[in-house]
This record gives C-alpha cells, structure tokens and sequence, in this order.
C-alpha cells in the first residue's frame, strides 16, 4: 500500500511538469509562470515554500523537547507574522513594484531599484551561498522517516527525491512548481490532522496527554514542575528567538519574497493572504503542537545518541501502516516544494543575475532558460553530495544549517527590502551594510562561535538578532549617507501613484 501510494504521488507530480512545459518557453513564464498565478495556488506555493521536512522533523522535534507544548508558539507566529503581515506588508508592494521594474528575482530587484548593477551581483552570491546549506538540510529529516517506514538506504532517499523533483521543475518551471504545490499542500493539511489525532489518542487522548506532559520532570531543564504543560515553557526568551527567526525570517527569503512577483490581481492578494494564514496555522501550528508531546515517548528517545531529528520519527512509529504511508507522502510533499522553490530561486538568480550581468550580457530569452535548467541539476546535486556529507559529519540537527541560512539570507535582505518598498530614503550604502553584517555575522557564528556571547552562540539566536538589527541599521545608515538620485527613485515609486478603476463595492468615487 505504501508502494503503490508513493508511485501514484510520483506519477503526478511528473505528469503535471510534463504538462506545463507550454508556460516555461521563456524567463517570464519559466521563473513567474507569465505573473498570472492565482490565489489558491500562491497561496499554497508560499505556504509549502515555508514548511517542509526541516519543520516537521527537525524543528517540531527540537523545540518540542525542549519547550513542550508552548513550542506552539512558533507555529502561531509563522501564520501571524510570517503569513498574514508578510502578505499585507509585502504582498501588494512587491507585486506592483517588481512588474514596474521589470525584476523577476530579488537580486535584479535591488539592482534595478537602486540603480546598482554591483548591488545586484552581490545579492546574488548571498544568495548563492547561503541556499545551498539549506537545500542539503531538506534530506536529512525525510531519511529518518523513509528508514523507519520503508528501512531504506539514505542515499537512495536523497537520489530519488532529488532526481523527481528535477524531472517536474525542469519541464514545468515555475506554474509546475505551484501546481504541484498545491496538491502537496492538500496532502499536508490531511497529514498532519491525520497524524495529530492518532498520535495523541495513542497516549489516552488531549487531557490524558496534557497530563502525562505536566508530569514529566527534568531537572537539566528545569526544576519547576509541569514546566512541560505551561503556557510559555521552560525558556521563554529562547522560545521568542525561535518565533523571531523562523517567522519574520520569511520577510527576506528570495524564495518566499518571489512568490509575490507572480500574483494575478487584487483579488488574488487578498484571498491568498487568508489561505496562505490558514494553512500556515494548521501546518506549522499542529507540526510544533505535536512535537510539545515528544518527551511522552522518552523511553524510546536516546537524544545523545539519536540526536532530536529522531523525536518525530519515533513517536510516528507506532502508528498502522496507512497513517506511515501518509506521514511520508506528507514530508516528502513538503521537502520537494520546499526544494523545488529553493532550486528554482538559486537557478534563476544565478542566471539573471550574476552569469547574464557579467559573462554573457548578450544572452537570449532562450539560453537563459536553458541555462536555468541546467543549473537546476546543478543546485540538486550539490545540494544531495552536501546532505551525505552532512549526514557523516559532526553537524547533525537539522535546524542548525536552516537557522545559518535563513540568518543570513533574511538578516541580508529583510530590511533593505522591506523599506525599499515604502521609502524613497533608503541608500545604497545602507542595503550594503545589511547585506554584509548579515552574512558575515552567520558566517562568524559557524566558524568562531565560542567567541560569541552565550545567547548568540546558537544560529537560530544569533539569525533572529541578525533580522532584528537589520531593521535598525538601514534606516540608521540611510541617514548618514549619501541621498539617493531623486529621479531613480521617483520612477520607481511612480507604479504607486498609478490609476486604476474599481467597483464601488472597493471605492465609493466621488
């Protein structure tokens, strides 16, 4: 059963890549799908961008042992402030700007907004770099759960998620991407209703398992009792950080941004803002909700050896063999759309961006989406050879590669981003600064983080303090540095002072 659920899945996915290679025949439609995304499918494309087996496995398992059940909080801030105020504070700007600038990445974006061909190259080693890590971290945690289901060999996990997702993504591009996104996203929100219901009736049901929470003690952690069953957990200070990161972190990932350059209308905006909240809700929230009960199967948990990607899997164990067919589809979905999403970004940016801005100025339409699917391969076997590497090596959770890439990635770009939407005071000098302290600083906590101070020594603080001085640095270095060429700026900002007519029902008129 669980064979024939995984070649059904299979043969779907490649079936619409093969499907949508007519909307893939140039940049535009490769890398935006021609900008005429619906809400549904942008929706579900940014909600399953967001969460994949680095959430279900890695995080819910390592926040959930360690701060119980108010490791929910983290899934309640990815809807709230990872969705539903990143799609009102981005959503409508990036959409109206990006097609007035004719940008399809974020780091032609930059480049075109400030007027910067340096600045745009420069975002797209960022970029570059800091992707990869997180591209490799996808794997690990769905080989846990295809060893524990099917007991297969890692490296046959890695080759054939790696080569499925390259098969659909190269013939379909980016409408590929996000119809198949939304047929994962729907196995997702089945999944892990499924999953949370079974597990914790299997410890007596909601108050029995609560219960057992409140009873668990460790004195490593804290002596206070049903520290476990509390409202804010044992380490409410590093709980926040965690919010921080993996929510605001969404605001300057390219992977993420870019799904509001293809938005269709208005319409679209505003419904996909209330799905994408809604998925995000029920994905991330009931990911961490389940992982808070983690330490009810303590028994059959050796953390120091397993290290805390095992929780998940373990406490899936028990269940039939139906619900583990499931449970697999359902991270596999959200590994290969997170995948899909991150591959298609890297190509995309370092085609555009830095190979077509320095070597090949010249190169055609044509070319360009050739060279983009061959990076495609490229970025999916890098990131495979890194994930064996990793798995062999002495970096074992995944959320320490996810915590150094989205530090970097969202500490380079959130707020230069974000304020280059709405201020026409923004400076080149500021976007430069955040993209240096914020990739320098995540690079310094991998190589000398015994130097840090305590609270910054793990990735996941030290990208959340990256975010947040980001916000400080820009507007504070806008000040001090040279204004910005007025006519540039206010070419950019024209798009909003565009006019366009509604229906009453949105305007009354004069």
């Amino acid at each position: 059963m669980k064979l024939i659920l995984l070649i059904l899945y299979f043969a779907v996915l490649i079936g619409i890549g093969l499907y949508c290679r007519k909307h893939a025949t140039d940049v535009n439609g490769f890398v935006l799908g021609g900008r005429s995304v619906g809400p549904w499918l942008t929706a579900f494309a940014y909600g399953t961008s967001y969460f994949s087996a680095v959430v279900f496995v890695g995080y819910a398992g390592q926040f959930g042992w360690r701060y119980g059940i108010a490791a929910t909080w983290a899934g309640i801030g990815n809807a709230i402030i990872g969705s539903l105020l990143a799609w009102v504070v981005l959503g409508r700007r990036t959409r109206i700007m990006t097609q007035h600038l004719d940008s399809a990445t974020m780091p032609q974006f930059f480049g075109q907004r400030f007027g910067s061909r340096p600045l745009k190259i420069g975002a797209s080693v960022i970029i570059f770099i800091f992707l990869i890590p997180y591209t490799a971290s996808l794997y690990n945690g769905l080989s846990r759960l295809f060893g524990m289901a099917f007991n297969i060999d890692y490296s046959v996990c890695i080759i054939l998620m790696a080569v499925l997702t390259a098969i659909y993504v190269i013939a379909g591009g980016y409408m590929a991407t996000a119809i198949n996104d939304f047929i994962q996203g729907l196995i997702m929100l089945m999944g892990i209703v499924a999953v949370i219901a079974a597990v914790i009736s299997s410890k007596g049901g909601f108050m029995a398992a609560l219960d057992g929470l409140a009873r668990v003690a460790d004195e490593t952690v804290a002596a206070t009792p049903g520290v476990f069953a509390s409202f804010f957990g044992p380490d409410p200070l590093n709980l926040l950080f965690v919010v921080i990161l993996t929510s605001l972190g969404t605001w300057g990932l390219p992977q993420m941004v870019q799904k509001f350059y293809a938005i269709k209308d208005e319409g679209s905006i505003k419904k996909g803002t209330i799905i994408s909240t809604l998925f995000a809700l029920i994905v991330a929230g009931g990911c961490y909700f389940l992982g808070g009960f983690g330490r009810l199967f303590s028994d059959q948990i050796d953390i120091e050896a397993n290290g805390f990607d095992s929780v998940i899997p373990t406490m899936l164990s028990g269940l039939s063999p139906m619900l583990i067919a499931l449970v697999v589809i359902l991270v596999l979905s959200a590994s290969m759309s997170t995948l899909s999403s991150l591959v298609m970004a890297s190509s995309s940016t370092l085609t555009i961006d830095f190979l077509k801005e320095i070597f090949f100025r010249k190169m055609s339409e044509k070319k360009q989406v050739l060279c983009m699917r061959f990076l495609i391969v490229v970025f999916i076997a890098i990131s495979s050879i890194l994930a064996l590497i990793q798995y062999k090596s002495s970096v074992t959770f995944i959320a320490q590669l996810m915590g150094v890439s989205w530090g970097a990635l969202a500490g380079a770009f959130l707020a230069p981003f974000m304020y280059a939407l709405y201020s026409k005071r923004v400076t080149k000098a500021a976007c430069w600064t955040s993209f240096i302290f914020g990739s320098v600083l995540m690079l310094a906590n991998i190589f000398f983080k015994n130097s840090f101070p305590e609270i910054m020594q793990s990735p996941i603080n030290c990208g959340a303090i990256a975010m947040l001085a980001g916000i400080v640095i820009v507007p504070v270095v806008s000040i001090f540095t040279p204004k910005p060429d007025k006519k540039l700026v206010d070419d950019a900002f024209a798009c909003y002072e565009e006019k366009t007519e509604v229906a009453k029902k949105t305007a009354l008129g004069k």
